[in-house]
């Protein structure tokens, strides 16, 4: 059978909707948060990528341990890796770099000799060019091979790539280039910065210090607005400006240990498994969310707001068993009733939505609808929930693993630029989803610099599913991911991916059957309690100004005075980007 395109699809699916309706410092070197590849401008109702660049810009703290970073000194220091060509190159403007020929395997390409420094982080940047490939750098030091970042090269242009390694012992070692293809490698303006822990730690709190706190003046004012010299000015958060939730399964419902542990703590969260689709359609047509309900209707009552996860899944392997054999039309009937049931169910209740989950890895409906599946289903959820809702695209080892070539930042950006440009609409409310499954040791250099890449979508970047698998260091490795998450002024959310179930949770539990804190749980108390101001007072001078450093969230400041015969009390939001002079009238 013929398939249908874009806008068929579309038409089915909204026809569908219609039917429904009608019944975002270091002393010595501060770090570069910048990312050219490909980077990207959006503004509301449209987003779109900026063309490659056709000249490669300065390398980024002037190579750092890199000789002759940008080949001004011809290939000096260079060498050509597993018996490839290398040879100079040279752009009609004068600009000199180097070209790895005659590649028949992977990895032959340039390569430089380095010394590393024993526990130390290094930031990666370079430009690379040639034919169109997957181009990563890798760091051979003595026994083992360090992916360190990669990009989707470009035939005509260049484009940055940026990543990063912790180098665990001191020693030499060797930056090369490989890709999955034979074509020419151009390399330019290549940096290896070395960060001691301290420096890296140093800037990630004053970075944490700009993007989620802000310095803030309340003026107390009598009713004729003449200030209030001696107010007793008090501040008590009511919430957080960070979202920092947590992942939670069906067993919240009847557990009260597991409910007061919970509500303690979390302000958002997202429902493990309950929510998909093999969980409320088991049989076709027989639908049940009485689970997701219960859940949602419970989250309402404590103040948690909700991410949807998910409305289709990519995986084969995770398709409800009666939809993986579905023909065309029958799939198509059944795609189309589940995006309408689901996102019309709970429109307007949730702040989020995983549309489509994974679909830089897997592709099940893209092979049976065609390559813009994707895209449709975007446009009908937003169509069936026309509310603030983000509409996420969830990936895996975007920033984990940067040896998986199928989820580089830059094909997370090339897919989110089919599914904005297909149907522009899209574009509106779209948001990045970084699913955060990390191994130990986990490549906090890589990390921020994906996060840097993506940054240039200038949409928000959520961290959906964080956890981090067992093993002496969890702990240390979950409050490192977590503290460069908070720093990152691009990073708008984290859920925690630890649900508790009696048989275990997924790969990480914050505490043990009896809900007393693991190791992992005490790191996310104790990063909470940071994260939040806590309650203050203070008296106002002579023109009535009481000044406080807060965390980034809402805030009831209450007022007294001996003049008044009762205390005051506002809610006062401080943001960033909004004022920082608030007027307490009383």
């Amino acid at each position: 059978m013929t398939k249908v395109d874009l806008m068929g699809k579309l038409v089915f699916l909204v026809a569908w909707v219609t039917l429904m309706q009608g019944c975002c410092t270091v002393k010595s070197f501060s770090y570069d948060y910048s990312s050219s590849i490909e980077a990207s401008i959006y503004i509301p109702l449209c987003y779109d990528l900026l063309n490659c660049l056709p000249e490669p810009p300065e390398a980024q703290y002037g190579g750092g341990i890199v000789r002759n970073a940008d080949f001004s000194d011809g290939l000096h220091g260079w060498s050509a890796f597993g018996y490839g060509g290398l040879a100079e190159g040279a752009s009609p403007t004068g600009n000199r770099y180097a070209v790895a020929t005659n590649r028949t395997r992977p990895y032959q390409s340039v390569s430089q000799k380095l010394l590393l420094q024993n526990d130390t982080h290094y930031t990666l940047s370079g430009l690379v060019s040639g034919g169109v490939a997957d181009v990563r750098v890798v760091v051979k030091t003595g026994g083992d091979f360090i992916h360190a970042g990669g990009v989707v090269a470009k035939a005509g242009c260049w484009s940055m790539l940026k990543g990063g390694l912790t180098a665990v012992s001191g020693g030499s070692a060797e930056l090369y280039f490989e890709s999955n293809a034979t074509a020419d490698i151009w390399v330019d303006s290549v940096s290896l910065k070395p960060f001691s822990k301290e420096e890296w730690s140093t800037h990630r709190a004053a970075s944490a210090g700009t993007a989620r706190r802000k310095t803030v003046r309340l003026q107390a004012t009598d009713s004729a607005g003449n200030p209030l010299q001696g107010a007793t000015v008090s501040l008590e958060t009511i919430r957080n400006g960070f979202p920092l939730g947590a992942a939670m399964s069906r067993e919240i419902l009847t557990n009260p240990a597991y409910q007061t542990w919970f509500t303690s703590r979390f302000t958002v969260t997202t429902f493990e498994n309950e929510m998909k689709w093999y969980s409320t359609e088991p049989a076709p047509g027989r639908e049940d969310y009485s689970v997701p309900d219960a859940m949602m209707e419970f989250a309402k009552q404590n103040g948690i707001a909700v991410r949807g996860h998910n409305v289709f899944w990519d995986d084969p392997n995770q398709q409800p068993r009666w939809v993986q054999g579905l023909p065309y039309q029958q799939l198509l009937a059944a795609a189309s009733r589940r995006i309408r049931s689901v996102v019309a169910r709970y429109a307007g209740q949730l702040i989020a939505w995983d549309v489509v989950n994974e679909n830089l890895h897997f592709s099940f409906f893209e092979r049976r609808f065609g390559w813009d599946a994707s895209t449709a289903f975007y446009a009908a959820a937003r169509l069936l929930d026309s509310s603030s809702a983000l509409m996420f695209m969830n990936e895996y080892n975007t920033l984990e693993q940067p040896g998986d070539m199928a989820a580089l930042p830059g094909r997370y950006m090339q897919r989110l630029k089919q599914i904005t440009s297909g149907y522009p609409e899209n574009g509106a409310g779209m948001a990045i989803g970084l699913e955060g499954h990390f191994t130990a040791p986990v490549n906090i250099p890589y990390m921020r610099a994906a996060l840097d890449t993506l940054a240039q979508a200038g949409i928000p970047v959520w961290l959906t599913e964080v956890d981090v698998a067992g093993g002496p260091s969890q702990a240390y490795y979950l409050e490192e991911v977590l503290r460069e998450a908070y720093a990152h002024p691009a990073v708008q959310g984290v859920i925690l991916w630890t649900a508790w179930r009696p048989q275990g949770c997924y790969v990480m539990c914050l505490t043990d059957n009896d809900f007393n804190n693991l190791p992992q749980g005490d790191v996310v108390d104790q990063l909470i309690t940071e994260w939040t101001t806590a309650p203050r007072a203070g008296t106002t001078d002579e023109q009535g100004f009481f000044q406080a450093e807060l965390a980034h969230g809402e805030y009831k400041v209450t007022v007294t005075h001996p003049s008044l015969n009762a205390s005051v009390s506002q809610s006062v939001k401080v943001e960033l980007g909004s004022g920082s002079h608030h007027f307490i009238h009383v």
